[in-house]
């Protein structure tokens, strides 16, 4: 068995121009006319049997919608990626580097300056000269580490930007070339859905409206009753009526 239908919800807008379409055409027109039915209210209708009306262009809105996939590209699947972006971003792991790119220069240059402030004041109170000494050439290291990581860290964003940009550019290159026959097939798909869904759900619908409704009269006028129990000498069982005669007694009773 094939999958049910189910029409995407991008189409639907161009599924409800094609019901307007078809409303709009003359035929239509006419019989709205004749059959005094308000042309929104059939519009109505037709929107809330779009997945039966449109069930009969299923041929073509599947190879429109496959071409469409085609036309795409991996853009869908590149759509279902994390948020990390496209690029070395997608590994595992790499939320951890680009964490460690952002913090290291910054740790690097907060330890640079209170070593050197620890180091240049025990210099200037001439108190430990070498642990002085020590924590000026710690200080100094520390700063050429946060000057390093943060040239490293502007280098990968540029790269990261450049793959991007790079990334976002691909999937127009399939578009450009399959768009001619991406629009054939949605023209095709259109005029079957007009023609073989549309327009007969709207005559069907036409004519049920036409069709006269039965006498409600008649329905409700016809009620069951017996001549037998509706005469003016008829009376309830067990009573008699004023000038009905008096029944004989039955056999065998004095």
């Amino acid at each position: 068995m094939g999958r049910p239908f189910r029409l995407g919800d991008e189409d639907r807008p161009d599924y409800a121009s094609a019901l307007d379409e078809v409303i709009a055409s003359p035929q239509i027109q006419h019989l709205l006319e004749r059959s005094g039915v308000p042309g929104d209210r059939l519009r109505v209708r037709g929107l809330a049997a779009v997945a039966r009306v449109a069930h009969a262009a299923d041929a073509e809105y599947r190879r429109y919608t496959a071409l469409r996939r085609q036309a795409r590209g991996g853009s869908r699947a590149a759509g279902a990626s994390p948020l990390s972006g496209p690029g070395d971003q997608e590994r595992p792991g790499a939320g951890v580097l680009a964490v460690l790119g952002v913090l290291t220069p910054v740790l690097a240059a907060v330890a640079a300056a209170t070593f050197l402030v620890l180091g240049y004041g025990l210099r200037l109170a001439e108190a430990l000269p070498a642990l002085a000494d020590t924590l000026v050439g710690v200080g100094w290291l520390s700063l050429g580490i946060a000057a390093a990581t943060a040239l490293v860290s502007v280098a990968a964003l540029y790269r990261t930007a450049a793959k991007q940009a790079a990334a976002d550019a691909v999937p127009d290159l399939p578009d450009a070339s399959l768009s001619p026959a991406l629009d054939r097939a949605r023209e095709v798909w259109l005029g079957a859905l007009r023609d073989r869904g549309i327009r007969p759900f709207l005559l069907q619908e036409l004519a049920g409206a036409a069709s006269p409704a039965p006498d409600a009269g008649d329905a409700g006028g016809s009620r069951f009753t017996s001549p037998a129990f509706a005469g003016p000498d008829f009376s309830g069982p067990g009573f008699e009526g004023s000038g009905a005669a008096p029944r004989p007694p039955a056999p065998g009773r004095p």
